[in-house]
């Protein structure tokens, strides 16, 4: 509220839908409250009421097919708001928030009703300023502001994503032993999301990955319906969402338990990659120098194996890595698994701060049908990826607890081939 300069704040909540409801991400930053059908009014200007919530109310008929309600006294008691109404008084009570401010925040597009709900507010007082001068005169995004603030997180939200990441890397473990030539993909994504509901998260934060062979290779590859081969690597890009927040973890490891040398080759190349990336991240270290790190790492590896040829400026300056490593190391990561936040003010690049979140995710990816490489090396795709929190004097990695190295997950996988479920 600090940050709104002379108006009133509008937020609306995420549209209902058939499916799992997931409330709108800035919403729940700013309120806490899961519940559709919601809009919250954050007024500075105000004598008593800063924060106020419009909910549906309590309705025991509607109760009994979709569950407990808040009401507008949950919405007082348990999230805070200094006024609660039910949302069907919208129209009666939300004018008189907007009285004496200049400013109404925002952000069009939030659903059509409430559109023009925005818009009529504005017309109803234009009239009136020329009475009283008293009125909002305008309409100003708040949503960048908001993106923000998300940005950098709180104690209590990294402790959410702590969760998160545990949740995860228990999840990934476990798909790691139970994995085996002749399952199939769809039995990778079932080990790991049963272990996501299991240990209490509210389920995958995305669309679970489960690429196997020349499957891997597909960068949003969601089938999962291909049978697993003796030799096949299988790529597992996977992450839980708890309490809204999100982890985003992937590991790749060979079905049978054991690398083949060409696998390995690769797999060390990224693995050497990520390593070099996340150890740049320290605070007023800028975001793009982790990606430029891991290019250059995996340029270098590709030029010793003689995949790529020629000058390493110049395969760096026509980006001919392009072909095998094609997509950013990284993104934020909080309430969304690919988190808000900008990356740039013009063409400064934002430095890092303590209590930002980013995976930190190189990777290889040579197509089946790449004719100009050997035979032994198509259809190999590699990602590992983590999450780091950017501290006071560094990082941590908080998804370290997966293995790795081609040691620590050979050794995991070893005589541990066995039905999770």
């Amino acid at each position: 509220m600090a940050k709104l300069d002379g108006g009133t704040a509008v937020f609306a909540s995420a549209t209902p839908c058939e499916h799992r409801y997931r409330q709108d991400s800035n919403f729940f930053y700013l309120t806490g409250f899961k519940e559709p059908e919601s809009i919250c009014i954050l007024a500075p200007e105000h004598s008593e009421h800063k924060f106020v919530l419009f909910v549906r109310p309590r309705n025991k008929d509607q109760e009994i097919w979709t569950g407990k309600r808040a009401g507008v006294e949950g919405a007082k008691e348990e999230y805070g708001a200094a006024a609660a109404y039910p949302l069907d008084e919208l129209d009666k009570e939300l004018p008189k928030y907007f009285e004496k401010v200049e400013k109404i925040y925002y952000t069009l597009g939030s659903g059509e009703k409430m559109d023009e709900k925005a818009v009529g507010l504005l017309k109803r007082f234009r009239g009136k300023r020329y009475e009283s001068c008293a009125g909002p005169v305008s309409i100003v995004d708040p949503a960048e502001t908001v993106r923000n603030m998300r940005a950098i997180k709180d104690a209590h939200e990294l402790n959410l994503i702590r969760k998160a990441a545990h949740i995860s890397a228990e999840a990934h473990i476990a798909a790691m032993k139970s994995a085996k030539p002749g399952m199939y993909e769809y039995e990778i994504q079932a080990v790991i999301e049963y272990n996501f509901l299991k240990n209490g998260a509210d389920g995958p934060a995305f669309p679970t990955i489960a690429g196997a062979g020349a499957n891997a290779t597909c960068l949003h590859y969601e089938t999962n319906n291909c049978m697993i081969k003796d030799g096949d690597l299988i790529l597992l890009d996977a992450g839980a969402e708890y309490e809204h927040y999100a982890a985003d973890i992937t590991r790749t490891f060979p079905a049978n338990g054991k690398f083949s040398q060409e696998q390995k080759a690769l797999y060390n190349i990224v693995l050497d990659a990520q390593t070099a990336a996340i150890e740049t991240i320290k605070p007023n270290a800028k975001m793009d120098e982790y990606h430029e790190k891991a290019v250059q790492i995996i340029v270098d590896g590709l030029m010793d194996m003689g995949l790529l040829k020629g000058g390493r400026d110049k395969i760096m300056e026509d980006k001919e890595y392009n072909k095998f490593y094609m997509h950013n190391t990284g993104h934020w990561l909080g309430l969304d698994t690919h988190d808000v936040g900008r990356h740039k003010s013009g063409d400064v690049v934002r430095p890092f701060e303590a209590g930002m979140v980013v995976t930190v995710e190189p990777g290889l990816y040579i197509a089946e049908d790449m004719k100009e490489v050997g035979e032994e090396y198509r259809g190999i795709g590699i990602r590992i990826e983590d999450d780091v929190l950017v501290t006071k004097d560094g990082h941590e990695v908080l998804t370290k607890k997966v293995p790795k190295t081609i040691e620590n997950i050979e050794a995991i996988m070893k005589n541990t081939q066995s039905d999770i479920l």
